[in-house]
């Protein structure tokens, strides 16, 4: 019996991989400082803890409605306006078991054969890998250190063509930790309003990470573009709840119905403990949210400072995420050669920029969810690379 071919077109998520090996070191008795996964190191914030184990105490564990209970979808309508000042309805707001299942489902309406669809590089690799799965062909759109791995316009304009069915964008972005302002966002619409056909995934799952109290330029405050905007944000990195796997992503009103069905067929519905957890954490108080970005801006600016004293190493400074991008070449290494050493020789578990795209060979990933102390002492270790 043969595969299907298109199983062969999905890649994988090095990140996790990276985790695997650095857990099974620590198993093996190993000091290991993990700054590879994206992770939050915070716990959850209590309240939305308590809220869950009410939900469960509350007999609230049956299956929900494929697109997620009205209460979550109306708050997260509440949250969009008082956020952005935007008007969405709640039926055009679909919950789902994390942020992936709708690049998943993206790439499955808008992919096919004599399809193009463009994905940042470096970028998140489920981006590439899905484009690949879908039958689509992926357009990279390379985000260069001389940019501060923003879109570069003028590239942009050069790949963008009828065959475009999809644009994805990721801002803050995720390996970089780059972050877009206002004036650029204003100046890519612009393009994007030239191919009306094209649609858009604005991945804004970072949208609540981002420094020196800058404002997030959502797509959702540009109406022109709702007809065929979907937007992609949830609660992982915002709440740190990445385990509860909880997602939210916005549809226009002539797409969503076959989302949802996508949905329907793939996993029922999201969790129902998560999602009355999740409405715990959009209702309740922010207090420990705006705690938890000044941290990650503390440790953002000490990672920053203190990698570009070395040596062979260097890094732009990053506006948002929870991520560093440093420049290795000095080295003399490769990304993947680089990490292999850090994590085997010198205990810190790292990704390399090939994880994100064939051309960010120089570079690795540093996630700074960690302590300032385990931050000092893993860049203590690398130095001697």
């Amino acid at each position: 019996m043969e595969l299907s071919k298109r199983i062969f077109d999905l890649e994988t998520e090095t990140a996790f991989a990276v985790l695997a090996k650095a857990n099974k070191l620590i198993s093996q008795g190993r000091d290991i400082i993990n700054l590879g996964i994206g992770q939050p190191d915070f716990p959850t914030p209590i309240n939305i803890q308590e809220a869950a184990i009410r939900a469960i105490k509350d007999g609230k564990h049956g299956y929900t409605p494929s697109n997620g209970i009205p209460e979550l979808r109306e708050a997260v309508a509440e949250k969009i306006f008082n956020d952005y000042n935007a008007n969405v309805s709640p039926e055009n707001i679909l919950i789902t078991p994390g942020g992936k299942p709708v690049i998943f489902i993206s790439a499955l309406i808008f992919g096919g054969e004599s399809k193009e669809i463009i994905y940042p590089d470096p970028g998140f690799p489920i981006y590439r890998s899905m484009i690949k799965f879908s039958g689509a062909k992926p357009v990279p759109l390379n985000l260069e250190e001389e940019d501060n791995f923003e879109i570069n316009l003028d590239k942009l304009k050069k790949i963008i063509n009828d065959k475009t069915s999809l644009i994805i964008i990721n801002n803050p972005n995720n390996p970089t930790g780059s972050f877009m302002k206002k004036d650029k966002i204003d100046e890519l619409v612009k393009i994007l309003e030239e191919f009306p056909q094209t649609y858009i995934l604005s991945d804004e799952i970072y949208s609540k990470i981002i420094f020196d109290n800058l404002m997030m330029p959502s797509l959702l405050n540009y109406k022109k573009l709702f007809d065929r905007l979907i937007v992609l944000d949830g609660w992982s990195k915002t709440y740190c709840m990445t385990g509860w796997r909880l997602g939210y992503s916005i549809w226009p009103s002539k797409i969503i119905e076959h989302a949802n069905k996508l949905c329907v067929n793939n996993h029922s519905c999201p969790t129902s403990i998560s999602q009355y957890a999740g409405l715990e954490a959009i209702k309740g108080p922010q207090i420990e949210l705006k705690k938890i970005v000044l941290e990650f801006q503390k440790r953002k600016e000490f990672l920053h400072h203190k990698i570009n004293k070395l040596d062979k190493i260097s890094c732009f400074n990053p506006g948002g995420a929870f991520y560093a991008f440093p420049n290795i070449s000095k080295t003399g290494l490769s990304g993947e050669e680089f990490c292999s050493l850090a994590l085997e020789d010198k205990g810190v578990a790292l990704v390399p920029g090939t994880s994100f795209g064939n051309k960010a060979n120089e570079f690795v990933r540093i996630s700074f969810a960690n302590s300032l102390e385990n931050i000092d002492e893993a860049i203590k270790r690398i130095s001697t690379i």
